[in-house]
């Protein structure tokens, strides 16, 4: 399924560094290695501070990364001029989390829809309308909204919007943030269909942020488990609920709720606090909140290492067996 000449974006051993106070360094991802596949959609999953949005920006060109490299179609983004950089934008374009806030609340829908293509040149001022009503028609809105402002809208439609902006300009990667954290289940429903239909139209790329493992692993074809900065775990989507590996990625199943779930069931909770990043642990970041840590764990960080085909875990006792021996010492 994950064939190396279908890679549109490349991540490899990408670090992201703050400096905090007292001299000390915050450490928001580290070694982060991970492919962004042409038509399949990679989700990127973990709790509020684990450096998701840090890595997205660094793909966006936002954020540069302190080390490591992003190689779109085999090139070197982390590299680029200025003016190269406002180029290779229009390959990637991003879906925000609040898209009321990215918006111009001066403009109507027509003249934000057309933006990008007018900002690159690539539409005459004539056509805006027929454009407008052209991508309207991708994200399932009437035509007449052009003539709207966005804060007559519902958040759904808003966020329709949002999508129908970011891809005027025909990306190849679709990047959204949260962008379905912010709206009622129902709505958030109908947007991955949408972006699930629109996916399957025009093969793009999804990189889709989310801190909902039960959403994302409903259309995700990948997905990376990420913890205080470090991808704890990559499997493919539809393994997710019965091969996970990881700890983390276990407890975050099991903390799920359906009213489908048998009496005898109990939502599980995660033991204890995640250590703050600034005093990250020397072992695995995990170790502290791990029901099977042992001394190993305590002193020796797990390196990603891979368990079948397209899966992927940073665990020393990944193995069945060697959880079972992790389970008896």
């Amino acid at each position: 399924m994950f064939h190396e000449d279908k890679i549109i974006l490349q991540t490899r051993h990408v670090v992201k560094k703050f400096p905090a106070s007292k001299g000390r360094t915050l450490t928001a991802c580290d070694d982060i290695s991970l492919n962004v596949y042409k038509g399949m959609t990679l989700g990127i999953v973990g709790e509020s501070g684990c450096g998701k949005s840090t890595f997205v920006r660094m793909l966006m060109q936002l954020e540069s990364p302190t080390s490591g490299e992003i190689f779109y179609h085999g090139r070197d983004i982390t590299r680029q001029s200025k003016k190269e950089r406002h180029a290779s934008r229009q390959h990637m374009q991003m879906v925000f989390q609040d898209p009321l806030a990215s918006f111009n609340p001066k403009m109507k829908v027509v003249d934000i829809l057309t933006e990008p293509l007018q900002n690159f040149g690539r539409l005459e001022k004539k056509d805006k309308e027929a454009k407008a009503a052209e991508l309207l028609e991708l994200v399932e809105l009437p035509a007449d909204f052009m003539y709207r402002y966005p804060h007559s809208m519902s958040g759904g439609q808003r966020q329709r919007i949002g999508i129908a902006r970011a891809l005027s300009i025909e990306p190849e990667i679709l990047v959204c943030d949260e962008a379905t954290s912010a709206l009622d289940v129902s709505v958030q429903k109908t947007i991955i269909e949408l972006l699930v239909r629109i996916q399957r139209k025009q093969q793009i790329g999804i990189a889709f942020i989310c801190h909902d493992i039960a959403l994302i692993r409903s259309f995700a074809h990948q997905i990376a488990v990420m913890y205080l900065g470090n991808i704890v775990e990559v499997i493919p989507g539809e393994l997710v609920g019965s091969e996970a590996k990881h700890p983390y990625t276990q407890a975050l199943l099991g903390a799920l709720f359906s009213i489908h779930m048998e009496p005898s069931v109990r939502i599980k909770s995660i033991e204890s606090e995640a250590p703050s990043p600034l005093n990250m642990p020397k072992g695995c970041p995990f170790c502290n909140r791990c029901p099977f840590c042992k001394e190993r764990c305590k002193t020796e960080k797990p390196a990603l290492q891979s368990v079948a085909s397209g899966h992927m875990v940073a665990c020393h006792f990944a193995a069945s067996s060697d959880r079972r021996k992790a389970e008896k010492v």
